[in-house]
């Protein structure tokens, strides 16, 4: 493991690129496959790319505000010295490694957006007050325990298929979350994984003149942004009420009593939006005061610039493969060869490669699902299973595809190269995983 994550470390160094430059290149790759294998010209296929280059900005700014929101939370210093403690309890490297690996899968099952900041900031606990830790790979940690969310309770595509008004609703009827989340085989892969992960982390784990560890310079700009104080200011009417608690606890109590209505009439359903609300209202009111607050969130806005400038370019490939037909074409590649027998492992094949062009589970189901769920039907194979093989590949190429490691890279100050070695060796292995799990239970 250790020699094969190493080979993978040395292949990302030379020749992955910056996250950015990684989807221009996507762009022209995808632009000019449209041009060669549909019969859609230069003119249509940018048409395809202005029309969708847009259609992620409600998601970005959402990832964003995840970002900021949970940063923020993290900081507060109830919530830093809560990380603190729960990083004491790692004595020695190894230990960090599993203990980091571990609470990220399992933040991840809970909710993928918190899953994903708190465990990025875990590891920088851990990196702090563990000596000898290789930073960068635990931060390569917290994204591996990623690999569990779409099992998880905010898995988007077994969440969406069970939604009434969902787009497949007419071709593939509603599927209860009893045939996606909560069945046998999403049980073996999510235990399996979370047995799996520790051990996996721990054998890849850097030794010796290997290890990198943190720079302590970074610590020590975050600390001083953090205690820095403002030079004392005369009491007017603006300084008070930007350090009003009271202003604090009214709007605290806005957000709480609404999240309470929503929980208790639409049941204990968790997306993206209710996450964001939740961190926003729980880093204002462990804050403490609007402008201690608005301090947090500055310090953490700072690492939003690659979710910004790179969602809107993913958009745009998600639109040219909807557009064109490419997605149809892949997806159909993979159906054209498969048994009832071999259905879902192929499945999830293609949804890994679509990933690369579309790395969002909502859009494999508006990509991938047309396709996938009629050809699950003629086979007939379990529609709750044909929705989680889906789900599995857009899970499992996150491993290789390096976007969604952006937010956990801003918070980390690391780049893509520094972990994604360390994340291919476990797409491999894990591929097992789901392999066992979508063809045995």
């Amino acid at each position: 493991m250790k020699a094969l994550s190493r080979f993978f470390s040395t292949l990302v160094q030379k020749f992955l690129p910056d996250p950015f430059v990684f989807a221009l290149i996507l762009t022209i790759i995808l632009f000019v496959c449209g041009l060669v294998f549909t019969d859609h010209g230069p003119i249509q296929m940018v048409q395809f790319w202005g029309n969708g280059f847009w259609n992620l900005l409600a998601f970005a700014m959402q990832m964003a505000l995840v970002l900021v929101t949970g940063h923020a939370l993290a900081s507060s210093p109830l919530v830093s010295r809560s990380l603190t403690r729960l990083a004491s309890i790692a004595k020695t490297p190894v230990q960090g490694v599993i203990l980091v690996t571990l609470g990220s899968a399992i933040a991840c099952l809970l909710n993928w957006g918190f899953g994903l900041i708190v465990g990025a900031l875990f590891a920088k606990e851990v990196a702090k007050r563990v000596p000898g830790s290789d930073y960068r790979f635990l931060i390569a940690c917290a994204y591996i325990g990623f690999l569990t969310w779409h099992g998880g309770l905010s898995g988007s595509v077994p969440l969406t298929a069970a939604t009434p008004g969902n787009p497949l609703e007419k071709t593939a009827g509603l599927i209860p979350l009893t045939d996606t989340i909560f069945t046998g085989y999403n049980l073996f892969i999510t235990i399996a994984l979370l047995i799996a992960l520790p051990i996996m982390t721990r054998l890849m784990m850097p030794t010796g003149k290997e290890v990198v560890e943190i720079d302590p310079q970074l610590f020590a700009k975050e600390e001083v942004a953090a205690t820095a104080e403002a030079a004392p200011t005369e009491k007017t009417f603006a300084t008070v009420m930007e350090n009003s608690r009271i202003l604090t606890y009214i709007i605290c109590v806005l957000g709480f009593s609404y999240l309470i209505y929503y929980f208790a009439n639409k049941g204990f359903k968790v997306d993206i939006n209710t996450v964001n609300l939740l961190f926003f209202i729980a880093g204002l009111l462990l804050h403490g005061t609007p402008l201690s607050y608005m301090k947090a969130v500055g310090n953490a806005a700072k690492g939003t610039a690659g979710i910004l400038i790179q969602f809107p370019f993913y958009a745009g490939i998600q639109g040219m493969m909807e557009q064109s037909g490419l997605g149809g074409m892949m997806t159909n590649a993979f159906i054209s060869i498969s048994t009832p027998e071999t259905f879902p492992f192929l499945a999830f094949l293609s949804s890994g490669f679509v990933n690369f062009f579309v790395p969002s589970g909502g859009g494999h189901w508006v990509v991938q699902g047309p396709f996938i769920m009629p050809a699950a039907q003629q086979l007939g194979v379990d529609s709750g299973i044909a929705a989680m093989a889906i789900a599995y590949g857009e899970a499992w190429m996150n491993m290789a595809q390096p976007f969604w490691a952006l937010p956990a890279l801003a918070i980390a100050g690391l780049g893509v190269r520094d972990i994604m070695g360390y994340c291919v060796t476990t797409l491999l292995v894990s591929g097992v995983i789901f392999a066992i799990g979508l063809s045995f239970f």
